[in-house]
């Protein structure tokens, strides 16, 4: 039994940061190492506010963890010190800890009894006692491969290698299955490799979790873009069931404002990507900001990963736009309701380093020099409504007025329009959905016979909990499809929506 009252005994603690002029100055995770020991006991304390309430929206499907995380129970076995069997339950649900206590907003954390009410002092501590059983997990030697007792003979091919794709993957190989994944860029993660910064999450945690993938039996492939050095014809003839895990990169742009052909205006992911790829020891970024004066446009997560990698790389200014008005503090309980995913300014570690936002604004055009390049950029004040006759979301002048800043870089952080076009689908015929992604059946099986689909690349980009999600469903689909039943969980179904979406 938890205690029921550890929440009016312990105040929410968040984890501490590395100061602000060491950590701009390196690629090193932000938070501080406090040491296993203090570590521990701080998170034991954190734990103990989980008071085991009656209905845990923290782990529901609609409103919490799509992974259906046991918090509760992980929660009180940390309070106890149990942290053997905490990894075990954490694990029991969730093949990644250590990606989304480090990557995942948490909406977990928004499900929450403890967030009804400003005067329960914030909800449990959710995420920082799911990272820290990761950590502990590995350090203590709790994590260890799982190979399969009996194998089926059957072959399966995942292409993609991020979250989706690795949560298939392990579970069809620990399910006894021969599973291949293909992986077109040079090392394997998708996202969590070139698109997450190294600040946010360092690439040997990833690499540690792809060792023991290995370890358990699962095979790998890079530099293979399936439909072109594999053809669908060779994927068809060596695989008895294919999971594509493609993601949704295709990014959003903006091409409607006068500039953007402009040079120095570019995608979040052309600056991510190569900047990642400095991190692991690729040579210098095709994109750096040192020395320049940086504005990104979007407010989300991806704004926020371009924000902390130009600060790292000296940026002279930067500064992020946003169209919409500037967010409260707290929770609206007539636009987002408890359980929902509130509507509040989110503060990432990167905004407390430099520069600054800048809401209700929007570009109205690209100001270049006599050469071609950015020096510039033209913005006005607005507001986003919505058109009576059409409904559809329209972004408004507020006034005449319009306001210069320098920027010689420009990112656009604006979101994502879904899959890429690429050879493998045409040839798999397999067409996008208006929303740019993936279709599929109740078994998540696409119009292809034998072909699955999982994570961004059906649901659109999304949160690295649904991927991993959806990666666990579809090799329980896919365990069945080949043997006729599967003792695999499967978290969620191809229509489960968050509740914050209903």
């Amino acid at each position: 039994m938890a205690d029921p009252t550890g929440f009016l005994s312990y105040e929410r603690q968040e984890p501490p940061k590395r100061p602000k002029d060491e950590r701009v100055h390196d690629w090193q995770e932000v938070y501080a190492d406090l040491g296993q020991d203090e570590r521990n006991e701080q998170v034991r304390v954190q734990a103990a506010r989980c008071m085991d309430c009656g209905v845990p929206f923290c782990h529901s499907g609609s409103a919490g963890c799509p992974l259906g995380n046991l918090i509760p129970e992980w929660n009180d076995l940390v309070r106890r010190g149990d942290w053997a069997a905490a990894s075990e339950r954490l694990h029991a649900t969730n093949n990644f800890p250590e990606f989304t206590g480090k990557l995942c907003p948490a909406p977990c954390e928004a499900g929450c009894v403890l967030s009804i009410s400003p005067l329960a002092g914030g909800p449990v501590a959710i995420k920082r006692v799911e990272a820290t059983i990761a950590d502990q997990s590995w350090e203590a030697g709790h994590v260890r491969p799982q190979s399969a007792t009996v194998a089926t003979g059957q072959r399966v091919a995942v292409v993609g290698s991020g979250p989706a794709g690795l949560a298939a993957a392990q579970q069809l190989t620990r399910a006894g299955h021969e599973v291949t994944v293909f992986e077109r860029d040079d090392r394997l993660g998708g996202l969590l490799r070139y698109g997450i910064p190294e600040f946010k999450m360092e690439k040997k945690v990833l690499d540690r979790r792809l060792a023991q993938l290995r370890k358990e039996g699962t095979t790998f492939v890079t530099h293979c873009e399936v439909g072109v050095d594999l053809t669908v014809e060779e994927l068809r003839e060596r695989f008895d069931a294919v999971v594509l895990a493609v993601g949704a990169l295709r990014g959003r742009d903006d091409t409607s404002t006068p500039g953007r052909e402009l040079a120095g205006v570019h995608l979040a992911m052309e600056h991510l990507v190569p900047a990642n790829k400095q991190c692991e020891g690729d040579g210098p970024t095709t994109i750096d900001a040192a020395g320049k004066h940086v504005v990104i446009i979007g407010g989300g997560d991806t704004g926020a990963d371009c924000y902390g990698t130009a600060t790292r790389q000296g940026a002279l200014s930067v500064t992020q736009l946003d169209q919409y008005p500037l967010p409260p503090s707290t929770r609206d309980d007539e636009r987002s309701p408890w359980p929902t995913w509130p509507y509040i300014l989110r503060t990432y570690p990167v905004h407390e380093e430099k520069g600054e936002r800048r809401f209700a604004v929007a570009v109205k055009r690209f100001v270049g020099d006599e050469h071609g390049r950015l020096r510039a950029i033209a913005l006005q004040r607005v507001r986003v409504g919505r058109n009576r006759e059409t409904g559809r979301r329209e972004v408004v002048p507020v006034s005449d007025e319009v306001e210069e800043i320098p920027a010689d870089l420009v990112l656009l952080a604006i979101g994502f329009e879904g899959v890429e076009r690429m050879r493998l689908l045409d040839d798999l015929e397999l067409p996008l959905s208006p929303r740019g992604t993936l279709s599929c059946g109740p078994d998540w099986q696409t119009s292809a016979p034998g072909v699955f689909v999982c994570g961004d690349a059906h649901r659109g980009a999304s949160l690295i909990v649904w991927a991993i999600a959806e990666g666990r469903s579809v090799a329980h689909a896919v365990d069945s499809y080949l043997t006729g039943a599967s003792e695999l969980p499967a978290p969620v179904h191809p229509t489960a929506l968050p509740l914050a979406a209903i």
